[in-house]
């Protein structure tokens, strides 16, 4: 190690005046493009660290013609405090609406750690740093948006052709299995069926023991069991 040392030199760079030769997906700073907030919230409520704060208000717009007006939500504050952040990219991963980005940015470093609380303005313009995603490998399959918009028409169902002269008034079927459904079973005879019995009255217990009297006693001894005798 020592002789390799002596004989190459030590490896400085540069920094600032050479940049870093960063991967391009690196998590430098999260980036954001404001057109494409809806202000779900979603990745305010998302976030472990509690560090995205939002802010918005409702605009109505004017009804079209034959139409009511519509409210939507108007962004007013996105900002981020990266002293709290652990860059753990949930908000970019639940973004319903790609809004936010990772940016491989990594020079925003303070004096005072209340400048990390950065504004949607500066997180707007590290969206332009945001690189294009790395394209598709040799033959990967293509993405499902486009597989699904050139898939042709199931060739399963072809459409019956009525002969001339035929009525109009009778719907067609197109499934053909509604008609091998199977008829349906005879209703089973009454006298098959069993019959159930009626619930039984309750008797009332006062006719059993009228209110405020005694069991009465019976007039008979009780019988003794043969045994030995008891120990004086």
């Amino acid at each position: 190690m020592t002789m390799r040392s002596t004989v190459h030199g030590p490896e400085t760079r540069q920094h600032p005046e050479v940049q870093p030769d960063l991967p391009a997906r690196s998590r430098g700073v999260i980036a954001l493009v404001e057109e494409n907030c809806t202000v779900c919230m979603l990745c305010a409520r998302e976030c472990p660290d509690w560090c995205v704060y939002i802010d918005s208000h409702k605009e109505t717009l004017p009804a079209p013609e034959g139409g009511r007006p519509r409210a939507r939500n108007v962004l007013d504050r996105f900002a981020i405090d990266f002293s709290l952040c652990m860059y753990c990219g949930i908000c970019i991963e639940v973004c319903p609406f790609d809004a936010l980005f990772w940016s491989p940015e990594v020079e925003y470093a303070e004096y005072d750690i209340r400048d990390l609380l950065h504004e949607k303005d500066r997180l707007g313009e590290w969206a332009a740093t945001v690189p294009p995603p790395p394209a598709h490998e040799a033959g990967a399959e293509p993405p499902t948006e486009l597989s699904a918009g050139s898939r042709p028409a199931p060739a399963g169902r072809t459409a019956r052709v009525r002969p001339p002269g035929a009525s109009a008034s009778v719907p067609e079927r197109e499934n053909t299995r509604e008609n091998t459904r199977p008829a349906a079973e005879p209703p089973q005879a009454e006298e098959s069926r069993p019959r159930r019995e009626p619930p039984r009255a309750m008797r009332d217990i006062r006719s059993i023991r009228p209110p405020g009297s005694l069991p009465r006693k019976s007039a008979s001894p009780p019988e003794r069991k043969d045994g030995p005798e008891e120990a004086r």
